[in-house]
Formats: C-alpha cells, structure tokens, sequence
C-alpha cells in the first residue's frame, strides 16, 4: 500500500478501515454518477457521510475540535489515497475538493466567531462551501495577478463586484471564500449563499461529473459584505492563497492516485482472466509493458507525493515539491488510466468497468490546480534563480 514500512501502525490501521469503507459502502453506489449530472446526488452524499461517521472514518483532514482526525499531510498521503479508489470516496469521508482546502485555510486564517460561523460546519459535513478565484479570460486564472473582481470600501464594510468562473461545488454551497482586488491588494472575502449580490448564474457542462455541485458560474453584483467578511488581512489575499493551493494541489495527488490505482487494479484483473491467443492477456509481452508502467508511475507517484507531504510536515511551504508532484502525478495518473483503459480493450470504454469514468474525471486534473505548463514554467525559473546564485539546480541538500 505505501512504501513506508515504517508507517504509523495507526495510520496504517485506519488506511485498512478506508478500503474496507470504500469497498463496500461507497463503490456499490458509483451506479448514482452520471456523466451527464456534472455533481453528486446531494442525498447521495449526505448518506454516505453518516456511513462514513459510522465507521470512523470521517473527516481525515479536518481539526480534532470538529470531529475530525487531524492526520498530518503523510498521514493523509495514505488516507486520501485509499478514499479516491472510488470517485465518491473523498465526499464520502469529507476529504474532497473544494472543502478539503477551504477546511485547512479556515484552521489557519479565521477569527473566533468566522472559525465557528464557517470552520465548525465544514468540517462536520453540515454544509459545503467554494472558492471563488479563477475567472473567465481575460481574468485571473493560472496568473493570479490579472485578477479583474474588485472589492471597494464603503461605511458599511466592502462592495464586491465581478465574475468568477469554473467555481467548483459552486451550486449548492453554504458559503465561498472570495478573493478580489482592493487597495491594499487582493483580499479574501467570506460570501454566504444567501446574499443577494452573489449569484450562481449556470453550471458549467465538463467532462467531469464527480464534485459536488459541479464548477459554476459566479457573478457577483454590487455584493455588499461587513468588515467581518474579510478573511485574514485585507491585502493579504495571495499570501493566504498559498497556504492553501500548496498542501491542496498535494491533496488533489493523493486522491487521484488512489482512482488511477483503481483503473490499474480493474485492467490487471481483467488481463489474467482474458483468453487471447492461446493464452491469457497478461502473458502477452505488450500487455506486461502497459502493466510494468503503470506500476512505475504508480510507485513513482507515491513518492513524490510522499515527499513533499513530509516537506510540508517540516513546516515548509513545499512550493517545489508540490509543483514537482502536481506536473508528475497529473501526467502520470493520466497514463495509467488510459493504458488501463487499452488493456480492457473495449470493456475498458463501457459502463461495465470504472476505467471510462475515471478516465473522463482524471483528465482535467493536468488544467485546474496549475497547468503542467506553469507549474513547469515555474520550476525552471527557480532552477535559473539558483544557477544565478550558485546553486546547483536539482541538488538533493
């Protein structure tokens, strides 16, 4: 299951209980995912929660105080791998995105009473909740800095004005935490669903159909919010960003790593049950290529993952690791599933398997947390700032 054989014997018991979970709770009710839905039933979800409070395992990510088990990020490298077996899984045990990161940022940047006004609820499952960044072009979205939604002071605290785009779990959210230029810089902001100047205006038709309420479109319109709305510092908002995008692109790894390691595990059964040619599929010399590469992604994956979680658990912001990993583990699970998907042939592009499900969802994780192309844009320009200043680049110290 993880390459450490060191791990934490509770951990360790917990990822057991995980797999049991998704075995037989959650993966018989992947018949309610359908590609043209774009989210979970919410009744889905709110039953499968109470199964997954039931079997204690609810909530891996979130605080103590709330019910949850506060696994550090190696902890969670191993839990949330085990949760994305089944697409459901990560809503199932309240890990999924967007909720996962909004959960971490909230445990870190919150007053007391936003800390139980939106932390509290989140982390128990009674609500869901967004964030609301990315923009349509010619906005922010894999440059943060062209950031077009701005927030303007008056005496009763700050209008918001803007639109926002490809806003997951929009619909049906309690709450979304925005963020908007001011003054001072761009800042976050706690919007609830019920003010009138914020409106989810349309669901976004995706190739992926397994986030709860889908990716929305958000205009806000002359949204009046307090003072106590502000999330952190005005200002501030990149700064608290980063406290989120890091661990939670690291998050959207594990999970996926977890649904490609699914895909494997369906094709390979499937490889030494076909008859082919006088022998079974999986004796075949290209089918055990396809089968060896995924194990190497697979393994390859773990460990990078597995790495920058230990980074971030030294109390380093892990830019690199999580940008290595992000690239890596996108390209990677991509691989698996679709070299899965060729080894089951065409059962592998039906509804009979799992594979063309988490083939169609798995695809836009190489786009959303970062493009390839900008975490890789990013990497090189840090090997270049540390060439400059007489580093070597790619040094393990």
């Amino acid at each position: 299951m993880s390459f450490e054989s060191d791990m934490n014997p509770q951990v360790r018991e917990l990822a057991m209980q995980v797999r049991a979970f998704i075995n037989t709770r959650v993966i018989p009710m992947e018949h309610t995912l359908r590609a043209e839905a774009h989210g979970i039933d919410p009744d889905v979800r709110v039953q499968l929660q109470d199964a997954a409070r039931a079997a204690g395992v609810f909530a891996p990510t979130a605080p103590t105080e709330f019910g949850g088990l506060a696994l550090n990020h190696v902890g969670q490298a191993v839990i949330l791998e085990e949760s994305g077996r089944s697409l459901l899984g990560p809503t199932a045990i309240n890990c999924a995105a967007p909720d996962e990161g909004n959960i971490l940022l909230l445990d870190k940047v919150t007053t007391p009473e936003q800390r139980e006004k939106y932390l509290a609820p989140l982390a128990r499952g009674e609500v869901r909740s967004s964030f609301s960044m990315t923009e349509p072009a010619p906005g922010a979205g894999a440059d943060p800095d062209m950031l077009t939604t701005v927030a303007t002071k008056n005496d009763s605290g700050w209008v918001i004005n803007g639109t926002k785009w490809f806003i997951t779990g929009a619909e049906g959210a309690a709450f979304s935490i925005v963020m908007a230029r001011t003054d001072e810089g761009a800042t976050m902001f706690l919007v609830d669903a019920d003010n009138p100047g914020m409106n989810v205006e349309r669901s976004l038709e995706t190739l992926d159909s397994a986030f709860s309420g889908g990716h929305g479109e958000v205009r806000f319109t002359n949204c009046q919010v307090s003072d106590d709305a502000v999330l952190g510092e005005v200002g501030q908002g990149f700064k608290y960003a980063q406290v989120r995008l890091g661990p939670a692109r690291l998050t959207h790894c594990m999970r996926w790593l977890g649904a490609a390691r699914r895909a494997h595990e369906t094709a390979v059964a499937y490889a030494v049950d076909r008859p082919m040619f006088d022998s079974k599929l999986s004796s075949l010399g290209m089918a055990q290529q396809m089968i060896a590469d995924n194990e190497i992604d697979i393994a390859a994956s773990r460990a990078l993952i597995h790495r920058a979680a230990w980074v971030l658990d030294q109390g380093q912001a892990a830019r690199k690791e999580t940008s290595i990993a992000k690239t890596f583990v996108a390209e990677a699970t991509y691989r698996i599933v679709d070299r899965s998907m060729q080894l089951c042939g065409a059962a592998g592009t039906s509804g009979d398997l799992p594979i063309a499900q988490i083939f169609r969802d798995i695809r836009p994780f190489r786009i959303y947390d970062g493009p390839s192309e900008v975490h890789r844009w990013s990497l090189a320009r840090r090997a270049a700032r540390q060439a400059e200043n007489g580093v070597l680049p790619g040094d393990w110290a």
